[in-house]
């Protein structure tokens, strides 16, 4: 079974902002799949379903994004789950808009929900794939940059990321990692 965790920030207020790539990543996995994301469960807004053979759980934490942690530990120990079986999805403020990363490990980047998650589960060993929302400028607030909208101009170009993040996050439940690396970075 794999774990697919877009991150986000719930409530209508953070609809498609930067930060709510992740959640847009699942909402479109879960159109692609015909996998309702409106369970609840473990903090988490939930669907269950199948990639080929391949057992998943679309998950949107409910925790805000300095919390994501706390949802994906919850789900990882429910089921049983490795740390090789989850997949995260999140924003990138040092990719263009447009523009994925996957990478099997690493450091938080300075993403507070990536760091939530590796406090949770002790490890940087988890699959991320990280969809670019573009260079804060250099007036600006972090937190006002990734908690903003998408340009009209931007906009295509964001939705086109999400897209290629789900491409990627479906060839990574069946496919090893470097083969998926070389497809999409």
């Amino acid at each position: 079974m794999k774990i697919i965790a877009g991150l986000g920030n719930p409530g209508p207020e953070y609809v498609n902002t930067r930060h709510n790539v992740g959640f847009e990543a699942i909402d479109e996995l879960g159109d692609r799949l015909n996998i309702s994301v409106t369970g609840f469960e473990r903090h988490a807004l939930v669907g269950k379903g199948r990639i080929g053979a391949e057992r998943i759980i679309l998950m949107k934490p409910q925790t805000y994004m300095n919390l994501s942690g706390v949802a994906v530990r919850a789900m990882v120990d429910y089921y049983d789950c490795g740390i090789g079986d989850i997949i995260v999805i999140s924003d990138d403020t040092a990719l263009d808009p447009g523009r994925i990363r996957v990478r099997p490990k690493g450091s938080a980047g300075g993403h507070n929900g990536l760091k939530s998650i590796i406090n949770e589960l002790g490890t940087e060993e988890f699959i991320r794939v990280r969809i670019g929302v573009g260079e804060k400028p250099k007036d600006w607030d972090m937190a006002d940059w990734v908690l903003g909208h998408f340009s009209a101009e931007v906009r295509p170009e964001a939705d086109k990321g999400v897209k290629r993040a789900c491409d990627a996050a479906e060839c990574l439940t069946s496919e090893p990692v470097d083969s998926v690396m070389n497809k999409f970075n």
